[in-house]
């Protein structure tokens, strides 16, 4: 863990990582950011994704943190602002590099 870590936290390698993607609610209860989750949670595990679904009623700033500091290699972030745009957002915790897709292209992204 001291080889792999930051101010904020773990930064697991994926091949050791114990889920490789943290799936964040940002509006938990929201119809569409709960359909959303749920439609990934169902689509990565049927790829063999081991996927954390914090689907706790939190303020997003809370989740980022916790997300960042377990060090889950990917993070989905879905909330409405995006999800009004068909997108949602995956962020990179090793260089916290992060990319507006689809759904559709997370999962296969994230499956690969």
């Amino acid at each position: 863990i001291e080889a792999f870590h930051d101010e904020a936290g773990i930064k697991w390698p994926e091949a050791v990582a114990p889920f490789k993607v943290a799936l964040l609610n940002l509006k938990q209860g929201g119809a569409d950011t709960d359909a959303a989750c749920e439609r990934l949670y169902r689509q990565l595990t049927a790829r063999g994704v081991d996927v954390l679904y914090d689907d706790l009623d939190q303020r997003p700033g809370a989740k980022f943190a916790t997300a960042d500091l377990i060090g889950i290699p990917w993070q989905i972030l879905v909330g409405p602002k995006g999800l009004a745009e068909n997108k949602i957002e995956i962020k990179k915790r090793a260089d916290g590099s992060r990319e507006l897709i689809t759904e559709a292209d997370a999962a296969k992204r994230l499956a690969g």
